[in-house]
């Protein structure tokens, strides 16, 4: 088990450096740096020693080594339009983000199941039929259409709920939730909706479909045939044995969740990562572009390695398999 973790841990390293030559890149050969810095007035002197204080005039080697160095501590330059370290506005936009994706697949995680399980169980009554037909909706609808659809009913014409932010929150730390407060969990309801229910539809049709497929293995016919119950054979043998590619599934949709939430909070302006991603693109604010990128690609590489060894924990049978060799 030990081999197995540091094996997947040394190929999420090697996965991190190839992100880490495709970000340094963005800086090397996405424009001049210095550029997006000055003023179109500066003098060519006043140019060569920001770009000497920068490091440009260093060889590429040199550079993407301190680049390197500087993102392991999570080091990622200033922000060409905030003017402050990158580090402290992500640490900022983090909290918000976070919460919203946590909240959103928690939403998918639970309703998906439920609804993935009652289809496979009871597929011919009709509220199986609903539940297939809301999992065609949220597939097929891109997410920007399911947010504009949700504030103009709950915000414009209802007026239950706010249409845009992240209402008040409490600082506990340097963490920010609006878990606490009235307001802030009103503006996480819609936000979480729009983010999760192409997740929870997911979720639902995958564990559906392995439903279906586990009740018809042998060893179920034989736990009928040895008289266990009915909630014992479905919940505890069938239900098992479908979760391990749920987890799959769930594990990289958390990642996609993060990844994929600047939509969504582009259309509740929540300020969170994604929309100080979509505020970088839109300036050329290279250092956040590419902070985001490693960012990302660090949490997918951590969820794929937890993910990994979660495998091991719900399924006996890899457990017996990793030792072997190939």
């Amino acid at each position: 088990m030990l081999a197995f973790t540091l094996r997947r841990a040394i190929q999420a390293i090697g996965v991190m450096i190839a992100v880490g030559i495709i970000s340094f890149s963005m800086f090397r050969f996405a424009g001049d740096p210095v550029n997006q810095i000055v003023s179109i007035d500066t003098s060519a002197a006043e140019r060569a020693d920001i770009r000497k204080s920068l490091g440009l005039d260093d060889s590429v080697p040199v550079q993407f080594a301190r680049y390197f160095v500087n993102a392991a501590q999570f080091k990622f330059g200033v922000s060409y339009q905030f003017r402050l370290p990158v580090a402290d506005l992500l640490k900022e936009r983090m909290p918000a983000t976070l919460e919203l994706a946590i909240c959103a697949t928690i939403l998918a995680m639970v309703f998906g199941i439920l609804m993935g399980v009652y289809s496979a169980l009871k597929r011919d009554t009709l509220l199986a039929k609903i539940f297939q037909a809301v999992s065609l909706i949220g597939i097929s609808l891109p997410t920007f259409l399911i947010g504009i659809l949700l504030i103009y009913l709950f915000a414009v014409v209802l007026g239950w709920l706010p249409s845009f932010g992240r209402g008040e929150v409490v600082r506990i730390g340097w963490w920010t939730t609006g878990l606490l407060t009235v307001s802030g969990l009103k503006a996480l309801i819609m936000p979480s909706i729009t983010l999760g229910l192409f997740q929870m539809t997911l979720i639902m049709r995958l564990v559906r479909a392995e439903m279906l497929e586990v009740l018809r293995t042998d060893y179920i016919r034989f736990a009928r045939a040895r008289g266990l119950t009915t909630r014992a054979i479905h919940f505890g043998h069938a239900l098992k044995n479908t979760l391990v590619p749920v987890i799959t599934v769930a594990g990289l949709q958390f990642g996609s969740v993060i990844a994929f939430a600047i939509i969504t909070e582009t259309v509740f302006q929540w300020p969170g990562m994604g929309l100080l991603f979509v505020q970088a693109v839109q300036n050329v604010d290279i250092p956040i572009m590419a902070a985001y990128l490693l960012m990302v690609s660090l949490i997918f590489v951590t969820i794929n390695l937890v993910v990994d060894i979660l495998y091991t924990v719900v399924d006996p049978r890899l457990r017996s398999t990793i030792g072997r060799p190939a």
